[in-house]
């Protein structure tokens, strides 16, 4: 048995480390007899590229360099510099000796001792890795926790103007670990695929993968459409929230357009989305926000209302497995508008909007679009959401005031406000009594007169709150109002 098998010699870490300090300072090599590898070993090396011999070269030079500041630095403990408490004495001799071998040795044991210490740094480090990853050159970059993502989903279908969608989002969006993108495409449109996978990585893209026809009633084959649209929606949100695991998720249609605050708008509302049970969503709409029908210096103003907006809202994945056992086969959006679905909940909506339509054709032939949805404000001014005290739009604090406001105000006449004749800065509150009088004294002021289920737009315990020649006016039930008819719609 050669000596490298020897039990005098065993293989290990410490007498290779042992060798090549001895083969620094005593500028003679290990004896090949010594040598701890086998000379195929060696072979190997020589056929190794010379950028890897300059490394090994450099990494031997520095190690060596360590060992000799190692061996010339002061031990613990020796006269002229106190050693710490309670800390071994060490095994390695405090003074060169004439045997430089056993020296050598010495040093190599003191410079293990140096690398354990820091193997136990290391270690340290190791242990926080879970809240870092480094998935590009940029640098680490903190691990978003599941419950803070929020995830854009985009709903696509045949428009290649989802360009001007996805640009503007991936413009603004802050952190793309916060709001990962999804694009969901339905109807199998070759052009708007290949718009959507030119941005690569950038957005995730699912496509539907059922685009036959559905099967309709009698009377409802025009309206097949909305059908399709119905079925795309709930196999996202079955993907977004299922497949994906995600606890929340904004949808917007690929028509939209977003605010500078967009996403710090919905970053900062999911908390209270989360923690009162008396909201159900949080929309970017406003239905009534027409330029001239909003505050223009009240960017920052947010409402409760009854009335689901849509056009870029949030909800959460406990919502989603409320509504999807008994997701509609069509108009989904005035489904969820029903006594049933929204069971006295509200949603948060902006007092100026935080979505833009662009998109005049698709299924609704562009319904409303020319006279309301074209005018939309959009607003332009950054509001730190998440630096505000929100609050006050948590039921128990906002009812109250909001009533109070509303029936403090000065009760005036529709041909006060129609004319401009309104004397005083306001608020000033317009009351209506029946169905009719509401939906002539909304059309004729220009705010949208259609009610769901009772519900008007944007409306909050029946109160519909807009800007009129630079007064707000509060279109309003009469006092002691105490729930919505049905059958006003």
């Amino acid at each position: 048995m050669s000596p490298v098998q020897d039990e005098s010699c065993p293989y290990s870490p410490s007498l290779t480390l042992h060798c090549v300090l001895i083969t620094l300072i005593a500028s003679r090599p290990c004896p090949p007899e010594t040598t701890p590898f086998p000379l195929s070993f060696w072979a190997m090396l020589r056929k190794r590229s010379s950028l890897i011999l300059c490394g090994t070269f450099l990494f031997i030079t520095w190690n060596a360099i360590l060992v000799l500041l190692l061996w010339g630095r002061t031990p613990p403990g020796q006269p002229g510099q106190p050693g710490e408490p309670g800390r071994e004495k060490s095994k390695v001799a405090e003074t060169p000796t004439n045997d430089v071998v056993g020296d050598v040795l010495r040093m190599a044991d003191t410079f293990e001792a140096e690398l354990e210490m820091q193997k136990q740094i290391l270690l340290q480090i190791k242990n926080q890795q879970s809240l870092w990853e480094s998935p590009n050159r940029n640098g680490p970059k903190v691990v978003v926790p599941s419950q803070f993502v929020i995830p854009i989903v985009v709903i696509a279908c045949n428009r290649v103007t989802v360009r001007r969608c996805l640009d503007k989002l991936l413009e603004l969006r802050p952190s793309a670990e916060l709001f990962p993108i999804i694009v969901s495409q339905d109807c199998g449109h070759a052009e708007t695929s290949e718009v959507i996978h030119s941005y690569g990585n950038q957005v995730i893209h699912l496509k539907q993968p059922d685009l036959s026809d559905v099967a309709v009633r009698p009377g409802h084959k025009k309206f097949q459409g909305y059908y399709k649209i119905s079925r795309h929606y709930r196999w996202a949100l079955n993907q977004v929230f299922k497949t994906l695991s995600h606890s929340s998720a904004v949808i917007v249609e690929d028509d939209l357009e977003v605010a500078p605050d967009f996403f710090e708008y919905f970053q900062a509302l999911l908390p209270l989305l989360k923690s009162d049970p008396s909201l159900w969503c949080v929309s970017a709409w406003n239905d009534n926000g027409r330029d001239g029908y909003v505050d223009p210096g009240m960017a920052n103003l947010l409402y409760r209302t009854d009335f689901f907006p849509g056009l870029g809202w949030m909800l959460l994945r406990e919502v989603w497995e409320e509504l999807e056992p008994k997701w509609p086969a069509s108009f989904w959006d005035d489904w969820m508008r029903q006594p049933e679905q929204r069971r006295n909940r509200a949603c948060i909506r902006p007092e100026i909007s935080r979505t833009l339509t662009f998109g005049r054709k698709g299924v609704s032939l562009g319904q409303f679009y020319d006279k309301y949805l074209r005018y939309i404000k959009l607003n332009t001014e950054f509001v730190p959401f998440t630096k505000l005290d929100l609050s006050y739009l948590k039921e128990e604090n906002y009812r109250e005031q909001f009533e109070k406001e509303v029936y403090s105000a000065s009760v005036v006449t529709y041909e006060d406000v129609k004319q401009g004749q309104l004397k005083g800065t306001g608020p000033f509150r317009l009351q209506y009594s029946s169905k009719d009088s509401f939906k002539v004294m909304a059309k004729n002021l220009g705010v949208m007169d259609d009610l769901k289920s009772g519900v008007p737009r944007a409306g909050y315990r029946g109160v519909v709150s807009f800007i009129s020649r630079g007064r707000r006016i509060f279109l309003a039930p009469p006092p002691g109002w105490a729930r919505y008819d049905p059958t006003w719609s």
